[in-house]
C-alpha cells in the first residue's frame, strides 16, 4: 500500500507518520516540502504530485485552524480548508485511491446538550466551521472512496496545546479564569492516528465503510474541568504552581472577546464509528494524563 500524507508537520500529521508506517509505503509532505508539492494554496502543483505518487490511500491532516484569524481571511481559509480538499477528493477518485479527511464540532451551532450525530443538521457559526463544512461536501459531491472524522479539542505533546498553556499561566500568574460553558471532550492527536490505521485497513476491505464518521475521546468535560484536570496532575506530580486548581475562576464564554464564535455544545456522538470499526474509545482523562506525563518529564 502506498500512503500520501499531507500536513505532516502538524499535530495530527506528527502522530500519523507513526500510526502509517507500519501500513506501507509512506509518503510524508507539509506547505513546505520542496520536493513534491504539499502547499494547498497549489491545487495545480497537488493534482501533479498525486499523480506523481499514485497512492492507494491519501490522508489530509493540513487545515486552516487559526478560528480567530480566519474571519480576517475568508478566501484564504476556503482554498485550504474546502478547495484543496475537493482536489484531492476528485484525483482520488481518478485514482480509484481512498481519501481520509478530518473535520470538526464546528460544522454545528452548538445548541442543546446532546451530543451531535452524523445525521444531525449543521450549522457553523464561523468561517473555519464554514469552511470545514465545505470541504466535507466537496468531498462526499466527489464521488470518491472516503473516511471522513469530525473530531473536536485536538491536543497533541508536541508543540502548543491548552494544557500546555494553563501549567504556564499557572505558575506565572496569581489568578486565572477558564471558560466554564464549553462542553466537549479533549481528544489527543495520537489516539486519532491510531484509530485512522485501524479504519484505513478495515476500509479497504470493506467499502462499504466509505463515509463520515465521530471521533472523540469518550467523556465530557469544560474548559474550566480540563484546567483543573491539568493542574491538579501537575500538583501531584510536584510541579511548583501559583495558582491551586481550587482556585481556577469559572467565567462564561461571554467573559472574553474573540473576533470567531464557538459553539457551546462540542459533544460528538461516536456510537457509529465505534460499531462500524469494532473501537471502544477511551475516555478523555487517560490521553491527557499520558500527555501530561509525557511533557512534564520532557522538562525535567
Amino acid at each position: 500500500m502506498k500512503i500520501l500524507l499531507f500536513g505532516k508537520n502538524g499535530q495530527v500529521g506528527w502522530e500519523l507518520q507513526r500510526s502509517l508506517a507500519p501500513l506501507g509505503e509512506l509518503i510524508a509532505l507539509d506547505a513546505n516540502s520542496t520536493e513534491m508539492c504539499g502547499d494547498f494554496t497549489d491545487p495545480d502543483g497537488l493534482i501533479q504530485t498525486i499523480r506523481s505518487v499514485a497512492p492507494d490511500v491519501i490522508v489530509n491532516a493540513a487545515a486552516h485552524t487559526a478560528v480567530d484569524k480566519a474571519e480576517s481571511e475568508p478566501e484564504l481559509v476556503r482554498a485550504v480548508n474546502a478547495l484543496a480538499p475537493a482536489v484531492l477528493a476528485c484525483e482520488a477518485k481518478l485514482g480509484r485511491a481512498w481519501l481520509i479527511h478530518y473535520s470538526t464540532d464546528y460544522v454545528f451551532d452548538g445548541s442543546g446538550d446532546k451530543p451531535w450525530r452524523e445525521t444531525d443538521p449543521t450549522g457553523p457559526l464561523n468561517v473555519y466551521g464554514a469552511t470545514k463544512l465545505e470541504g466535507e461536501r466537496l468531498i462526499q459531491a466527489a464521488g470518491c472512496a472516503y473516511l471522513i472524522f469530525r473530531t473536536s479539542w485536538v491536543y497533541g505533546a508536541r508543540g502548543g496545546n491548552f494544557a500546555k498553556t494553563m501549567l504556564r499561566l499557572a505558575q506565572e500568574r496569581d489568578s486565572l479564569s477558564v471558560i466554564d460553558d464549553q462542553i466537549g471532550a479533549p481528544t489527543g492527536a495520537d489516539l486519532l492516528a491510531d484509530v485512522t490505521a485501524h479504519a484505513i485497513r478495515a476500509a479497504r476491505q470493506r467499502p462499504e465503510l466509505s463515509g463520515l464518521y465521530h471521533l472523540v475521546a469518550a467523556g465530557e468535560t469544560s474548559w474550566y474541568g480540563y484546567a483543573s484536570f491539568v493542574l491538579d496532575h501537575a500538583q501531584r506530580a510536584g510541579v511548583p504552581l501559583k495558582i491551586a486548581p481550587g482556585a481556577i475562576e469559572a467565567v462564561p464564554t461571554s467573559a472574553f472577546s474573540t473576533s470567531a464564535r464557538r459553539p457551546l455544545n462540542s459533544r460528538l456522538d461516536t456510537v457509529k464509528l465505534q460499531s462500524a470499526f469494532g473501537l471502544t474509545l477511551p475516555v478523555w482523562q487517560n490521553g491527557v494524563a499520558r500527555m501530561l506525563t509525557e511533557i512534564l518529564v520532557s522538562r525535567e
